[in-house]
């Protein structure tokens, strides 16, 4: 875990803002989502001990998966709260370190970064991965909705600076999220159906950020955006991308 998230669970659970209590079915579905991404792992530590290579189309495998992206569970919440952090933050962490186990198999980071075994891991399990990013690009965004209603809610005297500097690397952290994103499967080697995958999150989630984007990192990703839209693209996904540009400049 990122030492910026360790601070903002701190923070976050340090608030009386959580007396009103959490989403239970977002406790729930985010305690599940860390049993499977355990299982998961240990998988991936039985394969690399056999010297195999993982199958992420196995059917137990395939479940686990299922259980920690399960967009299905995420878009049944109810509406973002600032109680939910906590278990939004659990729930991302381990769709992120889930990621990183499939798709950082077998590579080696020194003496240089092996990006060749990336680049070929990103194409084999390119559907898993997109599948991964679209739950990722919605969790994303809740985090930011729920960010900014746990900030609302927070007394004067507890918007400390400390907090407020959360807040901008919140920010910061979107725009990064979002533009790795597109990198990683949009400019990448990607089927068309999975590329529109991911864009269509993108443009799912325009609201939520368009509304908690701090003005420099709005100002960044609408910079971003525009240069991708001059790259020749499937027609949908470019749809998908202005309209979330649009979303970002609509903002006055």
């Amino acid at each position: 875990m990122s030492t910026f998230r360790i601070v903002l669970i701190l923070l976050t659970l340090a608030s009386p803002a959580f007396a009103q209590g959490a989403t239970q079915d977002g406790v729930r579905d985010a305690a599940a989502a860390t049993q499977a991404a355990k299982a998961f792992r240990a998988y991936i530590d039985g394969v690399k001990k056999e010297g195999g290579k993982p199958d992420l189309t196995k059917p137990e495998v395939a479940t686990q998966l299922g259980h920690i992206f399960d967009r299905a569970a995420f878009k049944a919440l109810p509406p973002a709260q600032g109680s939910d952090l906590p278990w939004l933050l659990d729930w991302i962490e381990a769709a992120k370190e889930t990621n990183k186990l499939y798709i950082f198999y077998g590579v080696t980071l020194e003496p240089k970064p092996d990006f060749e075994t990336m680049g070929r891991n990103m194409l084999a399990y390119q559907d898993q991965y997109a599948v991964s990013l679209d739950f990722l690009l919605h969790g994303f965004a809740r985090e930011a909705s729920a960010m900014k209603l746990f900030m609302a809610e927070l007394p004067p005297k507890e918007r400390t600076p400390i907090r407020e500097a959360a807040l901008t690397g919140f920010s910061k952290n979107g725009v990064e999220n979002i533009t790795s994103s597109i990198g990683a499967v949009i400019l990448g080697d990607a089927k068309p159906e999975n590329v529109r995958v991911v864009t269509g999150a993108i443009r799912d989630t325009r609201e939520a950020w368009a509304s908690f984007f701090l003005p420099p990192d709005r100002a960044r990703m609408i910079e971003t955006l525009a240069g991708v839209l001059k790259r020749p693209l499937d027609e949908t996904a470019k749809a998908d991308l202005a309209a979330f540009k649009d979303a970002l400049e609509a903002v006055k």
